[in-house]
């Protein structure tokens, strides 16, 4: 018999353990980062699981001596509530990352998770439902798709945009092997920076003070709000063995930073920023293959750059380290066609904000990190 329900604490490492033993899973579908959500922003999130049966199992989340009565999940769907009057009302997996959606053991599953999502996007009167598939949901052009219509009882169905890659570094097994495998001009921009008497420190927790500093600049330069500091600090606090900062020095100032993440063999770079003054530098240099070096000697074999569109430099960027792309599949579905189209999951957020994202670009540092949380917040990029 299966069932979806929400997730509850005591199926908090269940659903972990389904988690990594999924071959799509990323880190961004561990249970953690509902509570990283709701406790820095105040988000609801639901997290829902599908399962089967019961299974009687001792539990150490129980207590000492004790038994729980345990399901055997088979599926699970993160998602969180983000509604505000002018960003919209939606049900993201997940937001502020590039990744999350379906995980399931079967096609089957992932329509019963979708279908919940989707009774639950009524409940909440979102006008979306957003998920950031690995992989595209195997159900499409099928008979399910056409059950998700009759569900959705003539309101917008699905539309998928995949014209976003995440750029992926296979790594050697040692840093230096990596950098015997670079050519000769990348070899040549890593060392620059570390000859103008840059150096790179991994930390944690005590490297966060620099790392804002310089993410917050960055983000006010490319005129976008800053996320809050506490978000940082809770993956950090949540994550102690996984995450580490990584922050570019000359001397005491801070010129690049970025916040790692390993998870099943990938190092995630979820954050990365420098400081446009110092660019002649070429502090992102060092940055990146700090993280590479880290990666390489610590037995993770790959590394991702994040997301990013073909035709933008960032992708050049990544791709002269070696990165291959894999595509992104973002299925947007609508709930409220007339609100959807009004507001729009077409277009990105640079065309629909370019006159305020202009305006931020001119705002003193100071202001913009502290107004720029409660904005960012609530958006879901």
């Amino acid at each position: 018999m299966l069932s979806v329900e929400l997730l509850t604490i005591e199926y908090a490492p269940a659903w972990d353990s389904y988690v990594y033993g999924h071959p799509c899973a990323t880190v961004y579908h561990l249970s953690a980062w509902k509570d990283i959500i709701e406790k820095t922003y105040g988000h609801k999130a639901y997290y829902l699981m599908a399962v089967e049966g019961n299974l009687e199992n001792p539990h150490p989340a129980v207590g000492k001596g004790k038994t729980c009565t345990l399901k055997k999940i088979v599926g699970v769907l993160p998602l969180v509530h983000l509604e505000h009057f002018i960003f919209g009302n939606s049900l993201v997996s997940i937001p502020f990352f590039d990744l999350g959606g379906i995980l399931a053991n079967d096609r089957e599953i992932e329509r019963m998770l979708l279908s919940a999502a989707i009774e639950l996007g009524r409940e909440v009167r979102a006008d979306t439902i957003e998920l950031r598939q690995i992989e595209p949901l195997s159900w499409l052009n099928s008979d399910i798709f056409e059950q998700l219509r009759v569900q959705l009882a003539g309101d917008c169905a699905f539309q998928v945009r995949s014209h976003k890659v995440r750029m992926l570094l296979k790594l050697p097994e040692s840093s230096q092997l990596l950098m015997e495998s670079f050519k000769s001009k990348l070899r040549s921009q890593i060392r620059k920076p570390i000859k103008e008497g840059l150096v790179a420190r991994l930390g944690h927790i005590e490297q966060l003070e620099h790392f804002y500093h310089v993410f917050a600049i960055n983000m006010r330069d490319i005129g976008s709000p800053v996320h809050s500091k506490r978000l940082m600090l809770n993956v950090m606090s949540t994550f102690p063995e996984k995450s580490k900062a990584v922050v570019v020095y000359k001397g005491d100032q801070p010129l690049a930073c970025s916040l790692i993440i390993g998870f099943q063999g990938t190092l995630e770079n979820p954050w990365a920023s420098a400081l446009r003054k110092y660019s002649q530098l070429s502090p992102n240099m060092l940055l990146y293959w700090s993280m590479l070096e880290y990666a390489s000697d610590n037995g993770l074999t790959c590394f991702d750059f994040g997301r990013s569109s073909p035709d933008e430099g960032t992708y050049k960027f990544k791709e002269q380290w070696g990165a291959k792309p894999s595509i992104l599949y973002w299925y947007y579905l609508s709930l409220n066609c007339q609100r959807t189209r009004r507001t729009g999951c077409q277009g990105s957020e640079k065309d629909r904000f370019a006159h305020l994202i202009a305006l931020w670009k001119k705002m003193p540092v100071s202001l913009a990190t502290a107004v720029g949380p409660s904005i960012r917040k609530h958006i879901g990029l």
